[in-house]
């Protein structure tokens, strides 16, 4: 039987890898949202949520962190704040320029998130068994750690000196 699957998921690319258990996660997450009464709660909404610090930062950076254009990251914040999950304060360090912080409801949004997103990792851990959900979710995190550390690198032998 022949499959339509795309090359990098037939061939189990690293990339597909990962992706896979995070669309059908965000994909479920999402929908929790909506029928939980945040029906406004768009994927596209975590470009920003997953940049946006405690504090909040300027467009231009969440831009930059999302790796996106200005005016696209302007755009999704414009969205947000319409649906009171962000707000536009100006900044404090630089009257001219402007902070993007979370409202009441986008902490709240982001809290519920949250705990879905504990509870689709628990159904992994049924998937997985507990023992493997943990190796995996330690080695995911030495990674992460690790690209942490190496943060001004683009990947493999990035920066070793040339001959």
């Amino acid at each position: 039987m022949t499959t339509n699957r795309p090359l990098t998921e037939s061939n189990a690319s690293l990339g597909a890898l990962l992706r896979q258990p995070y669309e059908q996660m965000s994909t479920w997450l999402y929908a929790e949202l909506a029928r939980r009464g945040h029906d406004d709660v768009r994927p596209a909404y975590s470009a920003v949520l997953r940049n946006l610090p405690a504090q909040g930062a300027r467009v231009s950076e969440l831009a930059q962190r999302a790796g996106m254009a200005k005016q696209s990251m302007g755009y999704l914040v414009e969205q947000m704040a319409g649906a009171d999950l962000v707000e536009v304060v100006p900044d404090a360090q630089d009257r001219r320029a402007n902070t993007v912080r979370l409202t009441e409801r986008g902490n709240a949004v982001v809290q519920m998130a949250l705990d879905l997103s504990r509870q689709y990792e628990a159904h992994f851990g049924d998937l997985l068994g507990e023992r493997k959900m943990a190796q995996l979710r330690a080695l995911l995190q030495e990674l992460a750690a690790q690209l942490d550390t190496d943060a001004g690198r683009t990947g493999p032998g990035a920066g070793m000196a040339k001959d």
